[in-house]
């Protein structure tokens, strides 16, 4: 969907509450009060109420909308805006195109939107042959603090990241060519670079039966006990090229879309901006299917499904 088809789809905010009402209808609506999936729809309130316990639901409760008074329209063109784009777009930058007063308003709802886009990446596993690896992003860091923080590995100016891609190898049967399919990809900051802090990546976000690709790291020395196979090489510039080829990839065009339009990123937020960079990545096929898919991740009932 363009910003043309989009205009002609919403018009006016009428338009988008309806659409958004049957998008909540099609993923069901669940009573917060008995946990009751029938409802029935209340046209006068513009409310569901609960077939059990009476108890009303109002448009976005329950949704990434809640307690957010920006018009429903206002979310359909900030999530069109951050769909159409392959890259990204700046909070000063929507503020000037949804011609609205308060950046900090801007801003809160963009990570609100971030946060749906990396709950429903989580609830996916990479399966089959995975690539693994470890990136370091530079966050935001004042001019006073840079003087004392030390260099390299482990400084406080970076984020360290774990990265995983999964891969299929493909064979040309005419002229014998070899090369990599990748579909889906997952990124998440890590509390630091031990042993412990890699486990819980694998173990939460790669299915076990994997095969797991890797350099020789020693804190990937326990990957094995959390996959089905578990393949080291010598972290080299062939292995980057190779083995590693589509992590190293990512790694590098999130950086360079996250450093190219935002500048700077406090480390607080950094995993929202990957699940932005993550979930398009992982539809890049999806086309005008993109911004449907984000309205669905919107209207999720969170609340329920985390307890």
């Amino acid at each position: 969907m363009n910003i043309i088809k989009f205009i002609e789809s919403f018009p006016d905010e009428n338009s988008c509450r309806q659409h958004f009402r049957q998008v909540r209808e099609q993923e069901c609506i669940v009573c917060k009060k008995c946990g009751c999936t029938k409802h029935y729809w209340l046209q006068a309130k513009w409310q569901w109420q609960c077939s059990e316990c009476r108890f009303r639901t109002t448009l976005r409760s329950g949704t990434m909308m809640e307690n957010h008074k920006l018009p429903i329209r206002k979310w359909y063109l900030a999530m069109a805006f951050m769909s159409f784009s392959k890259k990204g777009i700046s909070a000063a930058e929507m503020q000037r195109q949804l011609e609205h007063s308060r950046y900090e308003t801007i801003w809160a709802m963009m990570h609100k939107i971030r946060e749906a886009m990396g709950k429903r990446d989580s609830q996916y596993e990479l399966t089959g042959m995975v690539e693994f690896d470890e990136a370091y992003f530079e966050t935001e860091t004042s001019e006073k603090d840079k003087q004392k923080l030390k260099r390299g590995r482990g400084s406080q100016r970076q984020q360290n990241v774990a990265v995983a891609a999964e891969s299929t190898p493909l064979e040309d049967p005419e002229t014998g060519k070899k090369e990599k399919h990748c579909r889906y990809f997952k990124m998440k900051v890590l509390e630091g670079q031990g042993v412990e802090e890699i486990n819980g990546f694998i173990g939460q976000n790669i299915a076990q039966e994997s095969i797991v690709f890797s350099d020789r790291s020693t804190s990937y020395f326990d990957i094995a006990n959390y996959v089905e196979v578990h393949v080291t090489e010598k972290s080299t510039r062939e292995t980057t090229k190779t083995t590693l080829q589509w992590v190293h990839i990512a790694i590098s065009n999130a950086k360079r879309t996250l450093l190219g339009i935002y500048h700077k990123i406090k480390g607080k937020y950094l995993q929202l901006y990957l699940d932005e960079f993550c979930y398009k990545l992982n539809r890049r096929y999806f086309g005008d299917r993109l911004f449907d898919r984000l309205t669905v991740a919107i209207a999720s009932n969170y609340w329920h499904e985390n307890g």
